[in-house]
């Protein structure tokens, strides 16, 4: 594909200028850029580029709306294993729907098969950005770290579990006064409790600098895992450098499996430590001897930032805020190419006075205006159709939002629940202790004295019969006491864990709400979208059609110097004002 520096307008590659302005049509270096994607996205420019994907800006056509898209890139596109990652991401990301959680608007599959998803356009960079810079200050390292830890574990409540957790797949955003309002991307590789596993035992997939131990032994990590490489975030954060250093992949994979923690006032001065403490809990070699959950994390993180910078964003889908599609039509190529056929009338009739052109530009004319006639109509149908999608959209975003808002009260209260529960464990095991010391101590005076045969009827009074018996009964009573308190202890602790068990059943309904949700919504969009696909392919040919015509039209015309001023006039209406549809050249 070709475009035209001057005016953007597209042609096929056999075109070698633009009849607008005449100007010689440059190739597109990623041929991309330009396009329209799924019948709705106007591919716009390349943003950035990865091992399994490219990000485009693009414009959603029918309602002008910015939006980034990931394309999966083209060589990896035969990897059903990676083609069914790259819908995860999409699938998790859309329902966990969360502030500090990139917005996933849309996803499926282009003409060519390659999927792609539509996101959120952010403003501001990621966070591997920020830490190249050098040690963070503390309260801007909880502070950002509140957040992520506020995204995780509305991702945990939901069960999706991000397993690549690192700077490069969080993205730090600027939001009102300057805020900054970190959000996770890339749940490529996350493994939602109710999808089928892509790994198998012997994978590993992850970045070995934020791997949890127990990640390299088993597929079956859970939450920790992601908590154990916030540790590391953290750590680097505010040190400026990893915990452990290796040269290889291995390297790192033992080191945290074997090394010892470091401490961050290691390597810098003046670290909180109630934030050292944490970040060496999250970093524990032991998943249960990390905090409880993302809840815990983040109250712990709220503690030692600045207020303004953790307060919650509000929750759009609770009636605060809406979507509304456009209220008109932006400008695109229809209303240029409104303006351009009233020039190619006014060419005609200053070319061809007497009032005879030649037939075949007539035709061309006449096919123009009958061509943008049914623009207009698919456009208008296109349009009507976006706006019911949207609604739809909206009504799924607003359940997704009340399940997150119903799941985070609830999330807060199974996390204190948890404490609760690990710390009456903690503190009833010394009474549990002392029940089995006493209970061994009895047992192992009945055997003496069933050695001794103080247990048959004595011929005479032995002093060791007396003293066993006497030790025995000591340990008897001892047994009986600690027993007591000891029962006490196990049903004050099944308490604790039943409330647990009440409360995970009531996020499990939660869950099983969500899911219901999002299938209503797949299979209701299922049958607008392949409309929009289809009006947006017409719609394409409608547009390559009428550049065709447009050269063809202008070709014989523009040696005439008599029409100089309207040539002049095309091409200040092809270049000026709005860009053409969609399309911007590269940055």
């Amino acid at each position: 594909m070709r475009v035209c520096p001057q005016c953007q307008l597209k042609y096929s590659d056999e075109e070698p200028r633009c009849f607008v302005d005449g100007a010689v049509l440059e190739e597109l270096a990623d041929p991309r850029i330009g396009t329209l994607l799924a019948g709705r996205y106007q591919l716009e420019a390349k943003l950035g580029e990865g091992g399994m994907a490219i990000v485009y800006r693009a414009r959603q056509q029918l309602v002008d709306r910015p939006v980034a898209i990931k394309v999966m890139s083209s060589h990896l596109v035969r990897d059903a294993a990676l083609k069914e990652r790259f819908r995860r991401e999409a699938k998790n990301a859309a329902a966990i729907a969360h502030p500090n959680i990139v917005e996933i608007s849309d996803y499926g599959e282009a003409e060519d098969g390659t999927p792609y998803l539509v996101m959120e356009l952010l403003e501001g960079s990621s966070l591997d950005a920020l830490v190249e810079r050098g040690p963070m200050p503390a309260p801007q390292v909880a502070a950002i770290g509140a957040q992520i830890a506020r995204g995780l574990a509305r991702a945990h409540d939901f069960q999706v579990i991000h397993r690549d957790l690192k700077p490069e797949n969080v993205f730090v955003a600027r939001g009102p006064k300057g805020r900054m309002i970190p959000k996770i991307l890339d749940f490529g590789i996350a493994r939602s409790l109710h999808d089928q596993r892509l790994t198998s035992a012997g994978q590993i997939f992850g970045t070995p600098q934020y791997m949890a131990p127990e990640r390299v032994t088993s597929i079956d990590a859970g939450p920790a895992a992601d908590l154990y490489a916030l540790g590391v975030m953290l750590f680097e954060m505010v040190t400026g450098q990893l915990p452990f250093q290796s040269q290889d992949v291995t390297g790192f994979l033992i080191a945290h499996m074997q090394q010892p923690i470091p401490k961050p006032s290691d390597y810098v001065a003046n670290v909180p430590r109630r934030l050292e403490e944490l970040i060496v809990r999250l970093m524990a070699k032991k998943p249960e001897e990390r905090p409880v959950d993302a809840h815990t994390v983040e109250r712990e993180l709220l503690a030692l930032a600045p207020p303004e910078e953790v307060a919650e964003l509000p929750v759009s889908g609770l009636g605060t805020t809406q979507r509304h599609a456009a209220p008109t039509l932006p400008p695109t190529t229809l209303e240029r190419w409104a303006s351009r056929a009233v020039v190619f009338e006014e060419m005609l009739r200053r070319a061809f006075p007497q009032g005879n052109p030649p037939e075949l530009s007539l035709s061309m004319l006449n096919e123009i205006r009958q061509t943008l006639v049914r623009t207009n109509e698919h456009r208008s149908r296109g349009l009507g159709e976006q706006r019911k999608l949207e609604q739809m959209e909206q009504q799924a975003r607003d359940g997704r939002q009340r399940l997150g808002h119903a799941m985070s009260t609830l999330g807060q209260d199974l996390s204190q629940a948890r404490s609760a529960a690990r710390n009456a464990e903690i503190e009833v095991k010394p009474y549990l202790e002392a029940a089995q010391h006493a209970e061994r101590a009895y047992r192992e005076g009945h055997r003496k004295m069933m050695s001794l045969g103080v247990m048959q009827e004595a011929n005479a009074p032995q002093p060791t019969h007396v003293s066993a018996l006497r030790e025995t009964a000591d340990a008897l009573d001892r047994w009986l006491l600690s027993h007591g308190t000891s029962e006490k202890a196990r049903a004050w602790v099944a308490s604790k864990a039943n409330e647990v068990r009440d409360l995970e059943f009531q996020t499990e309904a939660l869950r099983a709400q969500l899911e219901k949700l999002e299938t209503q919504f797949e299979n209701d969009r299922s049958q607008v979208e392949a409309y929009l696909r289809q009006n947006g392919r017409e719609l394409e040919a409608l547009d390559k059609r009428l550049t065709e015509l447009g050269s063809g039209f202008v070709l014989p015309l523009r040696p005439r110097p008599e029409l100089r001023d309207l040539f002049a006039r095309l091409e200040q209406e092809g270049s000026g004002g709005t860009p053409h549809a969609g399309l911007q050249r590269p940055s």
